[in-house]
């Protein structure tokens, strides 16, 4: 344990400044005090009062700015600043003499006070006498009870008398617990004026009241709570004692300095002395960790303890800080939120810290063991069948990291409160939990990218109730309908996550179960991948799968599965106007998968697998749906404009000039466009297109859309190339001359040009036919 005092609290766990009064019987010193402290020398004439006086915060000891008060009397004052240590006051002019206090302005004052100082002359017993009888009774009146402001007895003149005023003091000390010192000073030779002003700032950012009674000599209830919740933390190994390891850690990230050996054995043999269980195996139990806190407050070091307690994330009141529990964290739209490898490996330490017995599963006492740092119980009990557990219904090492997956993707701030209870943040020395969290990036991204770095995903499972839909998400977690049936009905849960592999990699694949409803949610509709469940042995169950299908999902990029839960039952013609089967195929979805989880192992995870699959690249299943909304007439005109776009390109230097119908040009340029040609060329288009026609779709869908590059926008414009034999040449105007083509031109440029263009033509869809029904076998 420290020695001495720890590193200066974070801003933000202390008070933003700190005010202190000073009130006192007339002629006690107050304003004496309050110059020596500026001027750091007694003043030869004394104002009769000062005003507010505001020390800078690189001046305190605790880098708080600090208001100090003077109240005796009203004055109109005169602005005074002292250039030796930048502070800025107000002094009454000299010729004013003493008046009496305005009991309204006093109440004012004190309940804008932190502390308050009670001034009284050590050779004065009438002042001394004035503290009792006046000043607590007419603070304590304007205060409440159970948050009274901590008073500081100041004994000034001390430099008059050759004795203490302690022994008068201390009873009332003993009286009055919401007094937290008495300090003996003298404002003429600056005997401890720094140190009344440092345990009046002392008493506001470290208060005794929230630790200690002093009636009963022992700590608060809550300060017992927040210590042992630290000393729990700190037990990295749960073996119920601090080793020197141990303690050296918690030194180290308390006050920045680890203990020497010799040091650890003091500490060790200080508990020893005063309590027979305070040390045990060589290390800090409980019992001595309280004690040692105890005794730092007894002795008035309980600036040791809050230093402690606010690194651990308490406030004044000994609540754990919004700040602590909950750090800024940053999501944009369309991002996940998911646990990183450090956090994974947090709470892998953290299962094996509590997993005593070393059976891969935290048993109802371990559970509870480590939920003791908690204010409450996180988890319901419906969380056993959310994640997998084993035959006893515990939970396992894989389903442990599971919930808290589900719990970072539903719900972080959750995550981060719950993270916080933990002491991640200390125990990973990190800022905060949000270091424990990883932003996945938008998942249009992805699509883009065609590559996901997501690990977890989300799939809704919709259908009609009993479709089966609960028997799906139990499966995921490798239980056979036999072990469903012992489910109760307020432990159901409509969340199951297990971890999927998928091409070597292990993803977290979370199912939801969502309601029947006529109208989806957009909340219910978001998502990665969509399992549409219908019962086969119940006539009217498609339907609704097929109706949502069609209102939310059939114009989506969320990729879609229809399962066809209960197989093992007797399967019935569904009521809908086609099979579940045509209507797969109709929308281009894989067909119905068979599923039951009546079987004597777990059942299959085969689906899941693929649903995996599908939610981590949902591309290629957009791709085979591209297309499915467009009508004949659009898809035709499509693969028209394709090739009316492969006869502009190629004839692009050429315009048509000439309708002479004779030369050899003109005679194949009638025949091209012959019925009898026209109906083989459209029997061959029909038979390749019927193979290709998901490529062709997508390649027509690329070639329209880019409007600026695309050549048909670089190429002269061509109304009717087949009707003509006359060109026009693009490379220049020599060639308008020459309007009339020869037969022999013909013959040597534009006819074997078409020729061997047409057989390249069918050569190459020859090929890409012959390779579609390789791959179809």
């Amino acid at each position: 344990m420290p020695a001495g005092r720890g590193r200066p609290l974070r801003a933000a766990d202390m008070k933003k400044d700190v005010r202190i009064l000073l009130v006192g019987e007339p002629r006690v010193g107050k304003t004496s005090l309050i110059m020596s402290l500026v001027s750091e020398e007694f003043p030869e004439e004394v104002p009769p009062r000062a005003e507010e006086i505001t020390i800078p915060a690189d001046v305190t000891p605790e880098r708080v700015p600090t208001h100090i008060v003077d109240y005796s009397a009203m004055y109109h004052t005169v602005p005074f600043t002292c250039g030796i240590i930048g502070i800025s006051f107000h002094e009454t002019s000299s010729s004013q003499r003493e008046a009496e206090q305005s009991d309204e302005q006093l109440h004012q004052e004190i309940s804008q006070a932190n502390v308050i100082c009670i001034v009284y002359a050590v050779n004065n017993k009438h002042s001394i006498d004035k503290v009792t009888s006046r000043w607590i009774p007419l603070i304590n009146e304007r205060t409440d009870k159970d948050s009274r402001l901590p008073l500081i007895l100041v004994g000034n003149k001390s430099d008059l008398v050759e004795y203490s005023s302690m022994e008068t003091i201390l009873p009332i000390m003993n009286q009055y617990t919401e007094i937290e010192t008495c300090v003996e000073c003298s404002a003429k030779n600056l005997k401890n004026i720094s140190e009344l002003f440092y345990y009046a700032q002392k008493a506001v950012l470290h208060p005794t009241g929230p630790l200690y009674c002093p009636e009963e000599k022992e700590m608060k209830p809550a300060c017992i709570k927040a210590l042992t919740r630290i000393f729990k933390i700190s037990d990295q190994d749960n073996d119920g004692t601090l080793n020197d390891a141990e303690l050296n850690f918690f030194q180290r990230i308390c006050f920045n300095t680890p203990l020497a050996p010799q040091a650890l054995e003091d500490v060790k043999n200080v508990v020893r002395k005063h309590i027979s269980d305070g040390v045990a195996d060589s290390g800090l139990t409980l019992k001595g960790f309280l004690f040692l806190h105890t005794l730092f407050i007894q002795r008035g070091r309980h600036e040791t303890t809050w230093t402690v307690l606010r690194r651990f994330g308490y406030d004044d009141d000994l609540d754990l800080t919004p700040e602590y529990l909950f750090p800024l964290l940053k999501i944009p739209p369309d991002c996940t939120t998911e646990l990183n490898h450090h956090a994974y490996l947090f709470l892998q330490s953290t299962f094996d810290k509590h997993d005593l017995d070393r059976d891969c599963a935290l048993s109802p006492d371990e559970l509870k063991d480590l939920f003791k740092v908690f204010p409450y119980i996180p988890w319901g009990p419906d969380v056993n069948n959310t994640v997998c557990t084993n035959e006893k219904g515990w939970i396992t090492y894989q389903g442990f990291l599971s919930q808290w997956t589900l719990t970072t993707y539903l719900d972080v701030q959750r995550c981060l409160e719950y993270l916080g209870y933990l002491g991640y943040s200390i125990l990973t020395e990190q800022e905060s939990q949000a270091s424990a969290i990883t932003v996945t990036r938008d998942k249009k991204i992805d699509l883009q990218k065609k590559q996901t770095q997501r690990n977890v995903f989300r799939c809704n499972v919709i259908g009609t109730k009993n479709c089966g839909k609960s028997g799906v998400l139990q499966a995921l977690l490798g239980r056979n309908l036999m072990r469903q049936k012992n489910i109760r009905d307020d432990h159901k849960s409509y969340y199951a996550i297990n971890t999927v592999y998928v091409y070597g990699q292990e993803k977290y694949l979370l199912l939801h179960d969502i309601s029947e409803s006529e109208f989806l949610t957009e909340a219910e509709i978001l998502c990665d991948v969509v399992c549409l469940v219908y019962d086969v042995s119940n006539p009217k169950s498609f339907e609704y799968c097929a109706r949502i299908f069609k209102q939310h999902f059939m114009d989506s990029r969320i990729p879609c599965l229809i399962i066809a839960a209960k197989s093992d039952l007797h399967e019935v013609k569904q009521e809908y106007s086609i099979s579940p089967t045509d209507f797969c195929r109709k929308h281009k979805m894989p067909p119905p998968q068979a599923f039951t989880c009546n079987t004597a192992d777990a059942p299959s995870k085969d689906i899941f697998v693929k649903l995996t699959t599908m939610a981590m690249y949902p591309e290629d299943h957009y791709k085979d749906r591209l297309y499915r909304d467009m009508g004949n007439t659009d898809r035709i005109e499509n693969l028209r404009k394709i090739w009316v776009f492969l006869k502009t390109a190629f004839h692009a230097r050429l315009r048509c000039m000439c309708t002479c119908n004779r030369c050899t040009f003109c005679i194949c340029q009638s025949f091209l466009n012959s019925d009898l040609l026209q109906s083989v060329k459209n029997k061959i288009f029909t038979a390749v297109l019927n193979r290709l026609r998901a490529q062709v779709a997508e390649w027509g869908a690329m070639l329209l859309a880019d409007d600026e590059g695309s050549i048909t926008h670089q190429v002269h414009a061509v109304s009717s190339v087949e009707d003509s034999i006359f060109m026009e040449s693009s490379h220049g105007p020599l060639f308008l001359e020459a309007r009339h083509v020869t037969q022999a031109d013909l013959k040597s440029s534009t006819f074997w040009l078409r020729a061997s263009f047409g057989a390249t033509v069918f050569a190459v869809l020859g090929f890409a036919m012959y390779k579609a029904l390789l791959k179809q076998r």
